[in-house]
């Protein structure tokens, strides 16, 4: 029996081992740090030298104009001489708020920095300027900070390129024929101190530049822009515009609470009283529980009626928007159980959040005087002084009243406050007690 011989299967080859990679990823990690070092001082230097060049062409070209009659004619008499002279400083002086103009739009493309400006709204006419003490101010930094930063700034641009010419000699070196360097002996070495030396300068340069940008930044801040007082008062009346305008938004959001509550939550209490008076009126056959209920519904929603009608009045009383101070303190006075005498003379309407300051001053006044004073009568008097609004309540009790004694004048004199506002109290043991207060009045 013959048998046929079974194939060998091939062994597997073998691959070849993986290429091993050098370790480059260490290395480039530390060249990268090296130059991140290296770079590191003169990283955002672009933009500073680019702006004491601009400064130094400024300067440049007033230089220019002052020099310019000497350039055109060589003055000989004592005449011709002062007006070389003084002809150019009156033409720089005069143009004053252009070269100002000019400083600030350097600041603001150059750096990014907006200088305030010298004066608030529009430009003031020449002759309104050059009384100001802004104009004296830009004269001060035109003819002296001006130039002598200037001058500053070129010694900087020089460093920067006497720096970078001595850091590069390896550069130029090479433009020197071969012979000529041959016959310098050791000129390797001699490049390699000059280049470390040109690094260094370029270091020194590159502070320099920084430091120079930041006493400029400051000098043209308080010579270019507003005085520390100007800026004060810029500030206070920003204040007093923000303070205002929230003292009008209270009092629009309290009109409105009072409005909702009016129109919303009132009514609904009095068609609901309106109801259960129907009901006890006309179910005539419900038990005796069932109408005790009723009975006692009836005069909650009532009593809570009367006080939503309070509440009401005390955020901002309809009437005093609808028809004025007058009508809402006659009101007011009718509500109080002591006869009290009212007098209002105001030849035109204040604006609404004095209006609201001055009743709500005279209401709690008033609840004072209820409270405390044990008063048979008192006064209120409301009349206006050209700007200012004098309310003045008097009562004729017990007196003693005290500001300091966190008693509700201190929250009134808060209030008065808010407006720019003064209160006064004049209460001395055994009365009479007279409360002052005087309100900007703005129609």
């Amino acid at each position: 029996m013959q048998t046929t011989p079974t194939a060998r299967t091939a062994p597997p080859a073998r691959t070849a081992p993986p290429a091993r990679t050098a370790p480059t990823a260490p290395a480039s990690r530390t060249t990268a740090r090296l130059k991140h070092l290296a770079l590191k001082p003169f990283r955002g230097t672009g933009r500073p030298v680019a702006f004491l060049a601009t400064g130094v062409l400024i300067q440049f070209g007033v230089l220019l104009v002052m020099g310019l009659p000497w350039m055109l004619t060589v003055p000989t008499s004592m005449a011709a001489i002062l007006t070389a002279v003084f002809l150019p400083l009156a033409a720089v002086a005069l143009a004053g708020p252009a070269l100002t103009a000019a400083q600030h739009g350097r600041f603001r493309t150059r750096l990014g920095v907006e200088l305030p400006a010298p004066y608030q709204g529009p430009r003031p006419r020449l002759a309104v300027w050059l009384r100001s003490p802004a104009a004296r101010r830009q004269w001060t930094y035109h003819f002296v900070d001006g130039p002598l930063l200037a001058l500053a700034a070129v010694c900087v641009l020089l460093l920067w390129a006497a720096g970078a010419l001595a850091a590069s000699v390896y550069g130029w070196i090479w433009l020197v024929p071969l012979d000529r360097r041959l016959d310098l002996p050791g000129y390797s070495t001699w490049c390699a101190y000059v280049t470390v030396a040109g690094l260094a300068v370029l270091c020194a340069a590159a502070w320099l530049c920084g430091a120079l940008v930041r006493l400029e930044t400051r000098t043209a801040t308080a010579l270019l822009g507003p005085s520390r007082e100007e800026r004060l008062a810029r500030r206070v009346e920003v204040l007093t515009e923000t303070r205002a305008g929230l003292a009008d938004a209270a009092d629009a959001e309290r009109r409105r609470i009072e409005r909702d509550l009016h129109d919303g939550a009132q009514q609904r209490l009095v068609s609901l009283a309106v109801n259960l008076g129907l009901a006890k009126a006309t179910l005539r056959d419900l038990p005796e529980d069932a109408r005790r209920v009723i009975d006692a519904a009836h005069r909650e929603a009532k009593e809570a009626i009367e006080e939503l009608s309070g509440l009401v009045r005390g955020l901002h009383p309809a009437v005093l928007e609808d028809r004025g101070l007058d009508a809402a303190l006659s009101g007011l006075a009718a509500r109080v159980p002591l006869p009290v005498r009212v007098r209002v003379d105001l030849p035109s309407r204040p604006s609404p959040t004095i209006e609201a300051v001055a009743y709500f001053v005279v209401s709690e006044a008033l609840t004072n005087v209820v409270k405390h004073a044990a008063a048979a009568t008192a006064e209120v008097m409301v009349e206006r002084f050209g700007s200012t609004l004098l309310v003045v309540v008097s009562d004729d009790g017990a007196g003693g009243a005290d500001p300091a004694a966190g008693t509700g004048l201190a929250g009134l004199a808060k209030r008065v406050a808010s407006v720019d506002g003064t209160l006064s109290v004049d209460s001395p043991v055994g009365g009479p007690t007279v409360l002052t207060v005087e309100l900007p009045c703005v129609p």
